[in-house]
């Protein structure tokens, strides 16, 4: 536990992590550039991003539990491949009826990696390092993003779409290549001894259940909704679309996106340490996190006409700290879940901020259309956007209220597993988690 093989292994699968992500933004880069090759609406182009979104999303559970049946290895290898195929199919798409069938193949590559990588972790790491390696995963993952908006957006503008597409999909080919390789399950140990993986689809399946009935896996599930999803529209699809509308070349806009990036590397490793410290803030960090972006948000959508750069540059600012500030999702899941069972626990959390984000997406396509023909502009003119993206505060709004219920039991049931009637909180989460400090 926590050697240099561990580190190895975990390198690879993070760079397996990081291809993934190539493969997931590429679509934000290139939006503009696919409503010209498939000439479609703003909502049938939405529709590229929600489908890759939605079958991420609904993946999750069932390769949750694959994962506490077979191991992350076996999908992080499943998922590569899924990944090569897909972008092969979308670089030479002449329609979008094919494209929407090859993200549909990077949606499912897609979602059998980064939780495989999480799931990993605590097969190979143990003890307080736990959280911090947790962030760096998220952390690291995101250079994907930046992959993709320089040299995938340079190649895109440059040799064109099916080049780009293609040299994606050869990326992901030699990521392919070295999880098969390097990557491997891990011991697994802790101080009652090794914890196998269940023996039977049967039992994976009730280990699933086990950890989708825990408070603290809820609590999870809407610490992820409420803090990823604003950003993963923005990178994913309706960002560069924006900051085009309000008049920035393609790559300023390539540069708002690599400023989220650089923002998660810092604010990633402090929120790590902070929820290593002090464990019995996290769900008040996750709220934080939500109101920075609310206040932002308000303040760029009621700006008199374009809003400044420099408040733009707070908006992704807030941004990479909310992607660091979902990664406290999974920190609940290996709170509240045995290590058994940690696949599905992760596979649940990892639904809540793709789920918000791919509602968010479609209702802003819908709305952009409609403003487009109550106005008369173009569909991405920047008054367009300001109705379109007041969908936020319906959607994460109401993850706001189901996370406060799930605090409220989660607390709870702490409360009464303890055996405390006083001081729930502070009490009996410091003993749940000396339980769990060696996971």
């Amino acid at each position: 536990m926590n050697s240099r093989r561990a580190f190895l292994i975990w390198g690879v699968a993070v760079l397996a992590y990081v291809l993934a992500v190539v493969q997931r933004s590429s679509l934000g880069v290139s939006g503009v550039d696919a409503q010209d090759r498939f000439a479609v609406s703003a909502a049938v182009l939405s529709t590229l991003a929600v489908v890759q979104i939605a079958v991420y999303a609904g993946l999750q559970i069932p390769v949750g539990v694959a994962l506490d049946r077979v191991g992350p290895r076996r999908l992080l290898v499943l998922g590569a491949a899924l990944l090569v195929v897909g972008q092969a199919v979308v670089a030479v798409s002449p329609t979008i009826g094919p494209a929407i069938a090859g993200r549909v193949l990077v949606g499912a590559g897609d979602a059998m990696t980064f939780i495989s990588v999480i799931r990993l972790v605590p097969m190979w790491f143990s003890g307080r390092i736990l959280p911090q390696i947790s962030q760096w995963t998220g952390n690291l993952g995101q250079v994907g993003q930046i992959l993709s908006a320089f040299p995938f957006a340079v190649l895109l503008h440059t040799a064109g779409w099916t080049p780009a597409f293609g040299v994606a999909a050869a990326a992901s080919a030699v990521g392919l290549v070295l999880v098969v390789v390097f990557v491997r399950n891990g011991p697994v140990v802790v101080r009652t001894g090794t914890i196998p993986l269940p023996t039977t689809w049967g039992a994976a399946f009730r280990t699933f259940g086990h950890a989708l009935r825990r408070p603290g896996t809820q609590l999870g599930f809407w610490s992820h909704y409420v803090t990823q999803s604003s950003g993963t529209v923005f990178s994913l699809l309706w960002g560069v679309p924006m900051l085009r509308g309000l008049g920035y070349s393609p790559s300023e806009a390539a540069g708002f996106l690599t400023i989220i990036v650089a923002v998660g590397f810092v604010a990633g490793p402090v929120l790590g340490i902070l929820c290593a410290r002090y464990p019995l803030r996290r769900s008040n960090l996750v709220l934080g996190v939500v109101v920075l972006l609310a206040v932002v948000w308000t303040a760029i959508l009621l700006w008199p006409g374009h809003p400044p750069t420099w408040l733009l540059v707070l908006l992704v600012v807030a941004m990479g700290i909310g992607g660091p500030g979902s990664l406290i999702g999974f920190d609940f899941a290996r709170t509240f879940n045995p290590v058994g069972s940690l696949g599905s626990a992760n596979g649940v959390v990892n639904v809540g901020g793709f789920l918000a984000a791919f509602v968010m997406m479609y209702l802003i396509g819908l709305l952009l259309d409609l403003m487009s023909r109550v106005t008369g502009e173009t569909v991405f003119a920047w008054d367009n956007f300001r109705v379109a993206l007041t969908v936020q505060y319906l959607v994460v709004g109401f993850g706001v209220g189901m996370l406060l219920h799930a605090r409220h039991r989660t607390r709870r049931v702490l409360s009464a597993e303890e055996g405390i009637r006083v001081g729930p909180l502070w009490v009996a989460l410091v003993a749940r988690l000396r339980k769990r400090t060696v996971q």
